[in-house]
């Protein structure tokens, strides 16, 4: 976010911080279009709802139509909220190759899963990650696996199928221990 956004935003925030610029916004939002129709919206005094009319077009919220109306711009307000919303740091990845980290970072934010991926190859990368958690030679129990994998996506039965489908997890008995996915050599386990 520039510090220009910032100041966009914040901005057309202040223009409809203001009672009567909000109850024209709202006019104009709900199918006012003449001033006429504004001023018996809003119940304002034509000085004011002209003075509020003046003021939101300055701020570029609001527009004179071709047919000599108003209109207020929702698509301007939602460019403008969307560049002042921070965008969000991908995740560090460490030492992963940069094809693994590119697929990690678009699919993990603060190391939880934001969605399962579809596509099988990038599935497959999130999986080895995750199967990382569980130590090579300890047995689980589903309760067990399912709080781990809880840490990372709250669809944990869908999670579970596919480290057992992709052999990265052995279960027997309602017991799971892990069979497969990269192992690291180095350092203590992933804090998951």
């Amino acid at each position: 976010m520039t510090d220009e956004a910032r100041e966009a935003a914040l901005d057309a925030l202040g223009l409809l911080a203001a009672d009567d610029r909000l109850r024209v916004a709202a006019a104009l939002v709900l199918d006012a279009t003449t001033t006429d129709d504004v001023i018996a919206a809003t119940g304002l005094s034509a000085r004011d709802a002209l003075a509020a009319l003046a003021r939101l077009e300055a701020g570029e919220l609001v527009r004179r139509t071709q047919a000599g109306g108003w209109s207020f711009d929702t698509r301007r307000l939602a460019h403008l909220a969307a560049q002042a919303r921070p965008k969000p740091e991908p995740d560090d990845m460490g030492d992963a190759p940069p094809d693994t980290a590119r697929v990690l970072q678009r699919f993990f934010r603060d190391g939880r899963l934001l969605s399962i991926p579809v596509q099988r190859a990038r599935r497959l990368v999130v999986l080895d990650h995750i199967a990382m958690a569980f130590e090579i030679g300890v047995r689980y129990s589903e309760r067990d696996v399912n709080a781990m994998l809880r840490a990372f996506h709250d669809d944990v039965a869908s999670l579970r199928r596919y480290l057992v489908d992709e052999h990265l997890l052995s279960r027997e008995a309602g017991v799971y221990w892990r069979t497969g996915g990269p192992v690291d050599l180095g350092g203590p386990p992933p804090d998951h």
